[in-house]
């Protein structure tokens, strides 16, 4: 029995990045003489086991052999006499098809140290073809290695999987793991460049194939595309160190926009609510979490607003945070404006703009939850005010309190910031 590190440990360590999970492939061994051995069996689909003290994952050498459509359609071969070069093929790239033992020594029998030096993304063998996952991991590790090149010949493979339709066999879960993952990447703008080279994104997410093409004044869009002011968000969003909901909500803020009809381009009249009705059939159709969801509907919905919030007196100011909950839930109304921002940031040549609405709405918001609504409801009260009018007085308490921040707020955004158009 021999075991050898395998996967994104070895690439990890070549590169000289830090790794926490190692993984390992055990070569020799039935499943019987590992749990012999101490190991716990946990593998539901193929043997996998957990090292008794380290707790670290140790599978059996194995091959596998498509037997239906989807990344799910595999026979599992895992025996003693399957080899470790027979292990490493079956694998996605070249770069994570390579191991080592344990004296250190690299095994790499299909080029990957090769193609780590050269940065490229190459597939290992023509069975890439079987598995439709591979098109999304490959767009992910596009993000994560923002320096390595596609082979050309692995994107073919990945257009004609799309052609064939092996990504209609795709479960929403594993879509969205994926999609997930890219999102959180260095370079989220690589993962989309890639799925929409190889026709994925028009499979997977039309609502976001469609924005590229589409045209949107160049007064407040110098790159004009839609498509393209996409990608800047989502990397603004990844500058920003943003959380996974905001930059969720960075790719569905302007789904609307592809649906603009065609005689008012490029101005997007409306676009928020056809926005928020996409994102929604998105969002059931991937099964994204609910953080994810209602704080990309309500960036969709309030994105333009928050733009304009500059010129909102107190009573504007209290409509729009009542809109998006924030007096019960600031922290998702911080996350608002941290996807605002990334959307007036992300726009050719304004990248390191200043985005004051974010700190005057901050503000704002501040001055709404300081307000004492239990005094502001005995003094109602006191007045002889019942039912709705007790509320109105809280409310009217509410807009005094953010005039008068406002009052003191004065001088220091004499602008309100720049009019972001939509």
């Amino acid at each position: 029995m021999q075991r050898f590190i395998v996967g994104g440990a070895v690439r990890d360590r070549l590169l000289g990045l830090p790794h926490s999970d190692t993984d390992w492939v055990v070569v020799g061994a039935t499943p019987q003489q590992m749990v012999d051995a101490g190991y716990r069996n946990v593998g539901a689909d193929f043997p996998v086991f957990l090292h008794p003290e380290t707790g670290e994952e140790h599978a059996l050498a194995r091959t596998e052999r498509k037997s239906g459509r989807g990344y799910r359609g595999f026979a599992v071969y895992a025996a003693p006499d399957v080899t470790l070069e027979d292990d490493l093929r079956r694998r996605d790239l070249t770069i994570n098809a390579m191991a080592l033992r344990e004296d250190g020594t690299l095994v790499d029998p299909w080029g990957g140290e090769r193609d780590l030096r050269e940065r490229v993304l190459r597939h290992v063998s023509p069975a890439f073809v079987e598995d439709p996952v591979r098109v999304l991991r490959v767009a992910r590790f596009a993000a994560r290695f923002t320096e390595f090149s596609l082979a050309g010949e692995t994107l073919e493979l990945m257009r004609r999987m799309v052609a064939e339709g092996e990504l209609d066999h795709l479960v929403p879960e594993r879509v969205w793991q994926e999609l997930a993952r890219g999102l959180m990447e260095p370079r989220p703008s690589r993962m989309l460049e890639v799925l929409r080279d190889c026709g994925a994104l028009a499979v997977l997410l039309p609502e976001v194939d469609r924005l590229w093409g589409v045209p949107q004044p160049e007064a407040h869009h110098p790159e004009v595309d839609t498509g393209v002011h996409l990608l800047l968000v989502l990397d603004c969003a990844a500058r920003l160190h943003a959380p996974l909901p905001v930059r969720f909500a960075c790719l569905g803020h302007d789904l609307g926009k592809g649906t603009t009809p065609a005689e008012i381009l490029p101005r997007h009249l409306g676009h928020e609510m056809r926005s928020v009705k996409l994102l929604q059939d998105v969002c059931e159709r991937l099964k994204v979490p609910n953080d994810c969801a209602h704080l990309a509907e309500v960036v969709a919905r309030e994105h333009g607003n928050v733009h304009r919030s500059g010129d909102f007196n107190a009573k504007a100011l209290l409509r729009l945070l009542e809109r998006c909950d924030a007096l019960r839930r600031p922290e998702r109304f911080e996350q608002l404006l941290l996807a605002c921002e990334c959307d007036a940031r992300g726009r050719a040549g304004r990248e390191d703009v200043d985005y004051p609405q974010r700190r005057r709405l901050r503000a704002v918001l501040g001055w709404a939850r300081g307000m004492d609504a239990h005094a502001a409801s005995a003094q109602a009260v006191a007045r002889g005010l019942k039912g709705p009018a007790i509320g109105e007085a809280v409310q009217q308490a509410r807009v005094a309190a953010i005039e008068a921040g406002l009052a003191g707020w004065a001088g220091q955004d004499e602008d309100g910031g720049e009019p972001f158009g939509l």
